[in-house]
Order: structure tokens, then C-alpha cells, then sequence
């Protein structure tokens, strides 16, 4: 490193490069080969001080390479997937270079012919056209190369096109693609292919036939794809288009930064749906707990130290099914947008890419526990612990209770979803979802009306939700601390699980989601159809479409008066709430709101 004598004495400056950037370093140089290593000039003196002289602005320029070699690797992260588009429109390159070179050698064939030196005679060498020795030469060149390409392609040897490959990935298309990945080895048998396609064309070519030489793509350094823009253009978009709650970018932008850390800045129209699979199989090997170096790295590395070590934990079905949601969001929002062009073809490819999100082993509560669960403080004394976020407190136990409805359904209800059918005179929760404002739902048949039980309507529900909707109106969620635009509900229900472990309830398999579990055997019991049953709780019976609804299909189905009797006939027997009391209204209300100081 610095400067050193070559062998003629001659002083030269040189320079290593990092590993990480000696394919990036080739591409800045232009250099045909894939990585530089080294970085050498030679300084044109043997005097050692005129040497450290002229050494500088060389070795400036060379940290000047190394800096645009650093912006081009992060300008493009290793991938590890093509599209079918990108896989074929370097096959086709592929094709065009070779019939192209050998239209260039016709063409020029009398310098062509000074060139090789055959031994002509000038007056052998016709004004136009290959001598016969030229003639000969290329033709037996192609012969030999197709019986060798075929040979490969039958054996599946992409080594045979491995320079091809490397220079339309590296020089061309600027892609830095996984070599162990499934579509390098693709791309190697697209171009392999065409490499025999090209080779039988051309020896039908050299035997007179005429062979027309495709058009050639102008190539500026990158992947020229279809029309459309990138996925990071429709997330600066879609952040654009409204204000939405800082958790919720970052939540997003973290989805949108590992998907391109995975795959590239696609454009969207490219994204397909293996893309989203990889991203979904990628997101399940991510370790739980990250420390380290793998607090800061990327998708592909977290995925790679998961598999690596299969025992350790993994972020939930959840949380995975979470980021697809977030990049399908944006996805779509292009689609709207117009970011996708109108004239090419496009379907969501996260669309039933989500995971399954089994219930986990928990157990419904028992009537002892019920019975102390409801006689706690929250419940008969008003109190509104901190963790408890207000009446969210109060309030999700009970509609757990009689609703079935997840903790998370309850927590991303509005004012607006809690609406009475007129004709009917029936008052239900509408369980929808909304990406622009965080609200997800489990399954597409989760998305349901579960008429609110008699119980709740004499607890005070209905009133709660008219002094919210006074209060703040029909958007405003209705148990604002918990809603899916902050972090609170997850820090509910850890308060939760702590508050009924305090008073009692030690079993572990015993949470929140169990009164999900109560609510279902207590339809059993009730004899409610399963059908009605399978309606109320968002649930479909596998293999039967017909049983998949969705709101206006079990409304319409059913219709509001059976769903209403059905959840009225929930009843939990030795459960007596007639000591629960909600907290006065007026005042606890505007204290939660911060308009007053809570009094005594």
C-alpha cells in the first residue's frame, strides 16, 4: 500500500481494495474482469521524493474510486432473486450480443481478414465478404461451440456461460446477485439456452439462410425494466399523501428497507409473487432476539444466522404477516396512484401470501376465575390503573367476553364501527380493516359484525361509545391509548397478564385470548348453528368457500335478527357481574383526555 518499486524500478502507487467493494470497484473502473483488487498506477519516476510528490493526488483519486465503489454497493444491495422479466431480458441481451458480433464480422470482413493475417494475398481477398479460410474458420468455431453448449445445457453446466453471466450482472445491469441463489442459477441455464439458440441460428446464418440480427437495447448501467416506479418512490408517496402517526412509518419503512435489502429497489409493476414468498420464508428465519451485529443487519444476513441456528427463537406469524402487510400497502397504493402504468398488467402478489396465524394452546377461563376476574377493583371500584390505558381496562375483558372478538380487533375499533342496523334495531361491532390506518384483521373471513350483547348494552357500552362520539367525533378510535396507530396495545396486554396473575389467576395458559375460547363453548352450548357460530367468530371451515364470509355475506345470509339471538343466548352460569360498575363518565372522560385533573 503507498508507494512501491515495480520490478523495473520504476515507483507506483497502490492501494488494496476491501473485499466488500472489489466488485463494485471493477464496475466504477469499467474493467472487464468481475472484482479489482488492487489499485495500482505507476508514478513514471525512479526518484523516491519525486515519487512521494506525484504519489498524492493519485492516491486522492484512488480514495475518490473507493468512495463512488462505497455509494454503488449501497446503492445496491445483494439480492437474492431476479424476475422472470430481468432473467429474460439478459437471455435476450445475450442473444442479440452474439447475433450482432458475427453480423459485425460479415460486415467488416475484409479488415477483418488483414487482421487474422490468414496468409491471403490481396488479390485473394474478395472486395466483400470472408475469405475461404475466414469462412471456414468461423464456421467450424461454431460447430465445435454448439456441440460443447449442448453438451452443457444437456447437463445443466451454466460454468459454460459463467463470464456472460458475471459481466451482464456486473458491467450491463448493475445487479449484485447471491451466487448460491436459485435465480443465478436460472439466469445461467436463460443464457445457456440462448447460447445454443444463438449458435443454431448462426450456423443456419453461415449456411446462407437469412438470419435477421434482433435490436440490441440500449444499456445506460442499469436494469432497464418496465415502465413503472420503484418501490421507495411509492413509499415517499404514500407518506406524503397524508399525516399518518410516526410508529406507523417506521413500522412501514422498516418493512419497505428490508424487502429492497432482499430483493432491490424494485420497480413495482417487477414485483411478483415469488418475490413475496421469498420475503415471507426470509422474515420467518429472523431471530427473536437480535444483539451485536445483528441488531443492524440486513434481511439477508438475518435470514442466513436463522437458518444457521434453527433452535433459536423467531419473530412471531405475526409480526411477519405484519411486514407483508406493510409492503402490500404500499404496493397497492401505487396501483391506485398511478405509479403503475395503465396499459400493463398487474396483480397484488401478496394477495392470500399471508401466514396461517394459529390460535396458540391457551385455555378458556374457568367460573372461579371469571368470578374473580370481575370482582378485582378495574371492575367494582373504578379504579384505572396506568397500564390499563384508561377504560380499555374496563371495557376489552367484558367484550372479549361476550363479543369473541381478538384483542386486537377490539383495540382498532371506531366510534363509527359501533352502528345499528335501523330496520333491525341491532347494534353491532363492525370488525373491518383499513391499511391506511394500521387496522389489520387475522383472515379475510375475520372481517365480520358480532351484535353487541345484551350485557354490554346494561353495563353502559352504547353510552361510553355516544360520549366518545360527542367527545371526538365518528373517526375517533374508541379506546384511544390502545389504538393500532400508537404502541399500547401491546403494552395493555402485558399490564394484563400481570393485573390477573395479581389477583389470582396463576395459569399461564390463561390470557386474554381465552375469552375468545369462552365465547365459542358458550355458542356451543347454547346449540347456535355452526354456520352462525363460524360467522360470529371469523372463523371458515376448511376446504368449504361457501363457509368463508365476510360482513354483507353473513348479514345477508343470515340475516341480523338470528345473528342477534345467537350471541344473546352467550351466557356464562355462576358469573354473576351485578357488582360490575364502569367508572362515572363525565369525569373520568375529560380526565383522560387531559381537559381536567382527576378529582380526590
Amino acid at each position: 500500500m503507498g508507494i512501491v518499486r515495480n520490478r523495473h524500478g520504476v515507483y507506483e502507487a497502490r492501494k488494496k481494495v476491501p473485499k466488500r467493494l472489489e466488485e463494485p470497484t471493477a464496475t466504477v473502473l469499467g474493467v472487464p474482469k468481475r472484482r479489482q483488487s488492487w489499485l495500482k498506477k505507476s508514478l513514471g519516476t525512479k526518484d523516491l521524493r519525486e515519487a512521494k510528490i506525484r504519489a498524492k493526488p493519485v492516491l486522492m483519486e484512488f480514495d475518490r474510486i473507493l468512495e463512488r465503489a462505497e455509494e454503488l454497493l449501497k446503492a445496491q444491495p445483494t439480492r437474492t432473486s431476479l424476475t422472470r422479466i430481468e432473467i429474460a431480458r439478459m437471455a435476450e441481451f445475450h442473444y442479440a450480443s452474439m447475433l450482432g458480433n458475427d453480423a459485425v464480422v460479415r460486415r467488416d470482413a475484409r479488415q477483418i481478414a488483414a487482421e487474422f493475417h490468414d496468409g491471403s494475398s490481396s488479390a485473394d481477398t474478395p472486395a466483400y465478404g470472408l475469405t475461404d479460410k475466414e469462412f471456414e474458420r468461423i464456421g467450424q468455431a461454431y460447430e465445435d461451440d454448439l456441440k460443447a453448449a449442448q453438451a452443457a445445457l444437456a447437463r445443466g453446466n451454466i460454468e459454460y456461460v459463467a463470464a456472460e453471466v458475471e459481466e451482464y450482472l456486473g458491467t450491463f445491469f448493475r445487479i449484485r446477485l447471491d451466487r448460491a441463489s436459485p435465480s443465478y442459477r436460472n439466469l445461467g441455464l436463460a443464457v445457456l439456452s440462448e447460447h445454443v439458440r444463438a449458435l443454431q441460428a448462426l450456423q443456419r446464418r453461415h449456411a446462407g439462410e437469412p438470419i435477421d440480427t434482433p435490436r440490441q437495447p440500449e444499456l445506460d448501467g442499469t436494469m432497464t425494466a418496465p415502465n413503472g416506479d420503484t418501490l421507495r418512490v411509492a413509499f415517499d408517496g404514500w407518506k406524503k399523501a397524508k399525516a399518518r402517526p410516526q410508529n406507523t412509518l417506521n413500522e412501514y419503512e422498516r418493512a419497505i428497507n428490508q424487502f429492497v435489502e432482499l430483493h432491490g429497489n424494485l420497480p413495482i409493476v417487477q414485483i411478483g409473487r415469488g418475490h413475496a414468498r421469498e420475503f415471507r420464508e426470509a422474515l420467518q428465519e429472523v431471530p427473536r432476539r437480535r444483539t451485536g451485529n445483528l441488531l443492524k443487519a440486513p434481511l439477508p444476513e438475518l435470514a442466513r444466522w436463522g437458518r444457521d441456528h434453527p433452535k433459536e427463537p423467531k419473530i412471531s406469524t405475526s409480526t411477519v404477516n405484519k411486514q407483508l402487510g406493510a409492503v402490500q400497502t404500499i404496493a397497492l397504493w401505487a396501483r391506485d396512484n398511478g405509479l403503475i402504468p395503465d396499459d400493463v398488467p398487474w396483480a397484488d402478489p401478496f394477495s392470500r401470501m399471508r401466514l396461517e396465524e394459529d390460535d396458540p394452546d391457551r385455555e378458556p377461563f374457568t367460573t372461579a376465575e371469571l368470578k374473580l376476574l370481575f370482582a378485582a377493583p378495574v371492575f367494582t371500584k373504578g379504579e384505572r390503573p396506568e397500564g390499563g390505558r384508561s377504560d380499555a381496562a374496563f371495557w376489552l375483558p367484558l367484550m372479549g367476553l361476550f363479543s369473541g372478538a381478538r384483542q386486537s380487533e377490539l383495540a382498532s375499533l371506531t366510534v363509527a364501527d359501533v352502528r345499528t342496523d335501523e330496520p333491525n334495531n341491532v347494534t353491532a361491532l363492525f370488525i373491518t380493516k383499513d391499511r391506511e390506518r394500521s387496522k389489520r384483521v387475522k383472515t379475510r373471513q375475520s372481517r365480520r359484525a358480532v351484535p353487541v350483547h345484551p350485557q354490554l348494552v346494561k353495563l353502559g357500552f352504547l353510552d361510553y361509545v355516544q360520549d366518545e362520539q360527542r367527545t371526538r367525533g365518528d373517526d375517533a378510535w374508541l379506546f384511544p391509548l390502545i389504538a393500532p396507530d400508537t404502541r399500547g396495545v401491546k403494552a395493555w396486554s402485558k399490564w394484563f397478564g400481570r393485573y390477573i396473575r395479581d389477583i389470582g389467576i396463576i395459569d399461564r395458559a390463561k390470557v386474554f385470548h381465552s375469552f375468545r375460547h369462552n365465547f365459542k363453548d358458550a355458542l356451543r352450548r347454547a346449540g347456535v348453528n355452526e354456520e352462525v357460530h363460524d360467522a360470529l367468530t371469523g372463523h371458515s371451515t376448511r376446504g368449504e368457500v361457501s363457509r368463508e364470509y365476510g360482513t354483507k355475506d353473513m348479514t345477508r345470509r343470515f340475516g341480523w335478527q338470528i345473528l342477534a339471538n345467537a350471541v344473546a343466548k352467550v351466557d356464562y352460569p355462576g358469573v354473576d357481574l351485578s357488582g360490575v360498575r364502569p367508572a362515572k363518565r363525565t369525569t373520568r372522560a375529560r380526565q383522560a383526555h387531559g381537559e381536567i385533573e382527576l378529582e380526590g
